[in-house]
């Protein structure tokens, strides 16, 4: 289906008046063929390559946004899961945060904001490389500024690795430990379903199933949804249903169209456009207020998950009826603390962690950006993650859980993260973890919807 150039000079009033852009370029670069036994020739050929290819990401993004009007906001870059890249190296974590340090030197180089793919696939099982990586997440990403990092634990056809799951959550707290305020741990993300070609950090890795380079796009519009939503008070939600996906379906169009002028010229693959609904700290740019918008009192109340559900359906549907190239977890982001409603809401009471785990099965991602007591035990976390992966097993759908433990804070404090990340409530935990549950250990199997062959 032909792009009009006129179809994106239609989103011009979105972008200046709701917030509309294009909230990331990422490119994802193959690093299997610079594998090497020895770590400076690894490094070497790393930074070279992200160096160059993100140079021309840096210079084509600019002529890209003077062209159409449109925001690029990030420019990124996603890499092969690191834990592969590992694999011919000496099995010490010295080896790990050396590769970290790499990927950062060469990021920034390349002044790229964000570098994705420090992770492993460990749904079934973890190899050496796998643990040694997971073990060095809080001394790599405690040295670094722009190196993110992914686990995917659990996924329908294998079920959920309560070994690893074990293993993460007392990682997570340990970064949280080395870095102020726990922010390292906005730096990483599990996963149950990780998709191989999410642009969105911090889960956004360049998958094995993938091209030697794929520019992938993730655009956002809650602030233009949420305007539609405003303008049409008086409909029924059928109609309202198809306001918002002739909207989604407009902002798609835009945002593929740059996609595949970026991706020519600089001459890789087109990835996928990632239409996922992405919240700011901006006023007005936020999932909260668009289902207050609905006619939900406030989010979290009754009402608040059918309500989203109808956002998620709709932005999906019209993002498939503008492009074949829809991907990525596509639908609406929650965190907490990059949005304004969603703070109001725990601050006011009416969303709690369990109400949020709820809203959790019908939004594209999970538990996303939320901030607990420094004091909850490894063992809470787990069981915390362990639930929310398990939505997304059972349901065949990607969930994932980014928590941030604040050292030193009780529920109902606050936590400045500053800039995209916002601020964070505490949010209060259950005093009393799944202890023995989750130190069985082992693998939750797959349920019986696995079995499709």
């Amino acid at each position: 289906m032909r792009i009009s150039v006129e179809e994106v000079f239609e989103t011009v009033k979105m972008t200046l008046d709701h917030h509309f852009d294009i909230r990331t370029v990422t490119l994802g670069i193959n690093l299997k063929d610079c594998m090497d036994r020895n770590i400076k020739n690894l490094t070497r050929r790393i930074e070279k390559r992200i160096i160059e290819k993100g140079a021309l990401l840096n210079k084509f993004a600019d002529e890209t946004e003077n062209r159409y009007g449109i925001p690029i906001t990030n420019r990124r870059i996603s890499v092969t899961p690191a834990s592969l890249l590992l694999e011919p190296l000496p099995k010490t974590k010295a080896s790990a945060v050396t590769l970290a340090k790499s990927l950062d030197r060469a990021a920034k180089k390349a002044k790229i904001d964000f570098i994705g793919g420090f992770g492993a696939l460990v749904q079934k099982g973890m190899t050496s490389s796998d643990k040694l990586l997971i073990e060095s997440i809080p001394q790599a990403l405690s040295k670094t500024q722009r190196v993110c990092s992914f686990l995917n634990l659990a996924s329908t056809k294998a079920g959920i690795n309560m070994d690893a799951v074990v293993k993460s959550s007392r990682t997570i707290k340990e970064l949280s430990r080395l870095t102020l305020n726990g922010i390292g741990c906005a730096k990483v993300a599990v996963f149950a379903n990780v998709p191989e070609d999410n642009p969105f950090m911090a889960g956004a890795h360049h998958g094995v199933g993938e091209p030697d380079f794929s520019l992938n796009i993730g655009i956002s519009g809650p602030g233009v949804v949420r305007n539609v939503v405003l303008q049409n008070p008086d409909c029924d939600l059928t109609q309202l249903s198809e306001v918002i996906k002739r909207t989604v379906f407009k902002i798609t169009r835009a945002g593929e169209l740059i996609g595949r002028q970026m991706a020519e010229l600089m001459d890789v693959d087109f990835g996928i456009v990632d239409i996922s609904l992405a919240s700011t700290t901006s006023a007005g740019d936020s999932i909260a207020e668009i289902i207050e918008a609905m006619g939900v009192a406030q989010m979290g109340l009754p009402g608040s998950t059918a309500a989203l559900a109808m956002l998620m359906d709709a932005v999906k549907k019209g993002g498939a009826m503008a492009s074949g190239s829809v991907g990525g977890l596509s639908g609406t982001f929650i965190p907490v603390s990059e949005d304004a409603g969603m703070i109001r809401a725990v601050q006011d009471g009416t969303l709690n962690l369990e109400k949020l785990e709820a809203l959790t099965s019908v939004c594209s991602v999970g538990l996303d950006m939320f901030a607990v007591p420094g004091s909850t035990p490894p063992e809470a976390l787990s069981a915390i993650i362990a639930d929310e992966l398990s939505i997304g097993v059972i349901n065949n759908k990607t969930t994932s859980v980014r928590v941030i433990p604040v050292p030193r804070k009780k529920p109902g404090d606050i936590v400045h993260f500053g800039g995209l990340l916002g601020s964070a409530p505490i949010m209060e935990v259950n005093k009393t973890p799944s202890t023995k549950f989750v130190n069985r250990k082992g693998r939750i199997p797959p349920p019986i919807q696995s079995l499709r062959n």
